[in-house]
């Protein structure tokens, strides 16, 4: 017998001695993190909301209970009975049972509904069937990549199910080893930003976090090559942490898949569907740029497929001697501060992702309360000594400015962003100020996959700043459902239409002017004196849209395979700072400062060479803590 299969029993045995003994337990199995309970007495478990938590305190596991699918109702008329217990104002749109789990999956338009206070109605309704309820979102405007995902993973529920078991059954092993150090290896986004990748290893574990490319630079790719990364095989590897989900630190995450990694990615619920959404994107424009995609649509599948979404502040175990909590970043949709707690108390790294300290219009700001934290690896994207941004309101009043300017000599406004993030930021002030009548009523087109990823921020509205979120509940408030908004979805001949007509606003991806419908906005617009191409986000170095920033006018476009034309850029160019989903060099500072207790170390990544030095210096000075700007492919050692 394995070990796992021993601590298996002996954790059924602890159980049946807590629970009461007329409550049959009749299989205990792990399915990734947590330990799940089958029973034949499930409406015992709903009838007393303490057990649960008893069991979870004693065993110190995530524990889930599931009926035992031998007294289970029958789904029809499962079905009436859910519907009889849940009131007609949550807006129930579909009913999913799944007789393997004992789960029947509840999409509604309000959950909070569903779930009742303190999770009452949720236990009535399985007090009432026997069934377990899991509770999702319907969309308050239609999502492909959200109902993709989700019929996705419901159709490889089987071969989930038997990864999650093997992932379990990984995580609970028995330790091999009595030695104790902490290691971090550097394989991108040092001195540089972009292909953000860095191993944590201890002697039992080893975890990749973040897997991006580099915008601007398509042969930059993670240093996954090395022994400590995908050296001695992709198999090496227990598990992937995704910090979020733009592409110069997810991009890269399917190509581990294509390589034979077969574990799991930890990360948000919406961070998956934005991973799906971009990656695929990322793949598309590949092909229509004429470059050999790095892996297969099958592969971004693999890992949605191996994906275990876990929700802010849940403690999950990930491996024998490493606990993973995530954080809010406030930097884009479901981004996370990932930490990680090493051993029985032995050491705790916490890895900044991207964030933003102050709270914006979309989300609350960055969190950074840990009980400990020795190092912390923060990003330094604007961290030079001059990275001041403007005030968001200081910032709003330049954009409804220069929009002004360009409406009123009939030109029209081309904003580059992320579809992530920066765009719905956007939105919301234009929305704003169209209402408040600060800037003319004209129509604001949004090109690419900027209404997708719209549609998949509605979906998580949890993940929204505490206002906005009241606000999405609510249809005749809900912001992104403005009238002034259109969605570009007619292709070029759309393009050409809005081009020749009056004043407007265009809101398109990508946001550094690498690729994309951008370009041929570009191409529409570039030679009108009268219209503006304002940038409201960060321009890496290396990409058009920096060399614009820069003075460029004669910009290369690409004429449909036909070979390379020059574009003579005439329109007006504006930069706004303040909308960046970074921190700037204070919020940065304030992050730090704000910790307690401080980390004794800290590596600052994720900046261009001069940013990451003078704040790694501007640290050491101010706290007085051990700092680093280190190059790729460097090990620290912290026990």
């Amino acid at each position: 017998m394995s070990t796992v299969e021993q601590q298996l029993e002996d954790i059924e045995a602890t159980i049946e001695q807590e629970v009461p003994s007329d409550v049959e337990i009749t299989e205990v199995r792990y399915e990734g993190p947590e330990l799940v309970v089958y029973t034949r007495d499930p409406k015992r478990f709903a009838s007393d909301g303490n057990l649960v938590r008893q069991l979870a305190s004693k065993l110190r596991k995530r524990i889930t209970v599931r009926p035992d699918p031998a007294v289970l109702s029958k789904p029809d008329d499962a079905r009436q009975q859910v519907l009889a217990v849940i009131p007609d104002e949550a807006g129930v749109s579909d009913l999913d049972f799944h007789v393997d789990t004992g789960e029947v999956v509840i999409e509604a338009q309000k959950p909070g509904m569903v779930i009742g206070r303190h999770g009452a109605t949720l236990r009535e309704i399985t007090q009432e069937t026997g069934w377990t309820p899991e509770v999702v979102r319907t969309p308050p405007i239609e999502s492909s990549t959200v109902k993709n995902v989700r019929n996705f993973l419901k159709q490889e529920r089987d071969d989930r199910r038997d990864i999650l078991e093997r992932i379990g059954r990984q995580i609970h092993r028995e330790e091999m080893s009595d030695d104790e150090w902490v290691r971090i290896t550097t394989l991108g986004c040092c001195r540089e930003v972009g292909r953000a990748a860095f191993i944590l290893s201890t002697p039992e574990t080893r975890v990749l976090i973040d897997c991006g490319d580099k915008p601007g630079a398509e042969d930059e790719v993670p240093y996954l090559q090395v022994p400590e990364a995908l050296g001695s095989g992709a198999s090496s590897l227990d598990a992937v942490v995704l910090t979020h989900a733009h592409l110069d630190h997810s991009a890269l995450i399917p190509l581990l898949f294509k390589y034979g990694y077969d574990g799991p990615i930890y990360t948000t619920e919406p961070t998956r569907d934005l991973m799906g959404l971009l990656t695929l994107d990322y793949l598309d424009v590949a092909a229509k740029e004429g470059r050999a995609p790095p892996y297969e649509s099958e592969m971004v599948r693999e890992a949605i497929k191996h994906t275990i979404p876990l929700e802010y502040g849940d403690v999950t175990d990930i491996s024998p001697d490493i606990k993973l909590t995530l954080h809010n970043a406030g930097h884009i949709l479901g981004s996370a501060v990932s930490h990680f707690h090493i051993g029985d108390g032995l050491y705790n790294v916490a890895f900044s992702g991207d964030i933003h300290y102050d709270d914006t219009r979309l989300f609350n700001g960055a969190v950074n309360d840990f009980p400990r934290v020795e190092t912390l690896v923060m990003e330094s994207t604007y961290g030079g000594r001059n990275d001041y941004q403007t005030d968001q309101q200081d910032s709003e009043r330049k954009l409804k400015h220069t929009i002004k300017n360009t409406l009123d000599r009939d030109g029209k406004v081309l904003i580059p962003a992320f579809a992530v993030g920066r765009s719905q930021e956007i939105m919301l002030v234009l929305e704003e100020a169209i209402r408040n009548g600060d800037i003319p009523e004209v129509p604001v087109h949004l090109d690419g996959m900027i209404w997708e990823a719209t549609a998949i921020h509605t979906t998580y509205p949890e993940y929204l700043r505490d206002d906005l979120r009241e606000r999405i509940f609510h249809d005749d408030a809900n912001p992104f459902l403005s009238e002034q908004f259109n969605h570009i979805d007619g292709g070029e001949e759309e393009r050409q239409d809005v081009a020749d007509s009056g004043p407007s606003i265009i809101i398109s991806t990508s946001g550094m002017l690498e690729g994309g419908p951008i370009m041929s906005w570009l191409e529409h617009l570039g030679p009108d004196p009268d219209s503006t191409l304002t940038f409201v986000g960060y321009q890496a170095q290396g990409t058009l849209g920096r060399r614009i920033q820069n003075g460029w006018d004669e910009i290369p476009m690409d004429n449909g395979g036909r070979g390379r034309e020059t574009l003579t850029l005439k329109m007006d160019t504006e930069v706004v700072d303040g909308f960046s989903g970074h921190a700037d060099r204070q919020g940065l500072e304030n992050f730090v400062r704000t910790m307690n207790p401080r980390p004794e170390k800290v590596l600052c990544v994720h900046g261009d060479e001069s940013s990451t030095q003078e704040f790694s210096s501007a640290l050491y000075h101010e706290f007085n803590m051990r700092t680093f700007a280190p190059k790729n492919l460097e090990t620290f050692r912290f026990v």
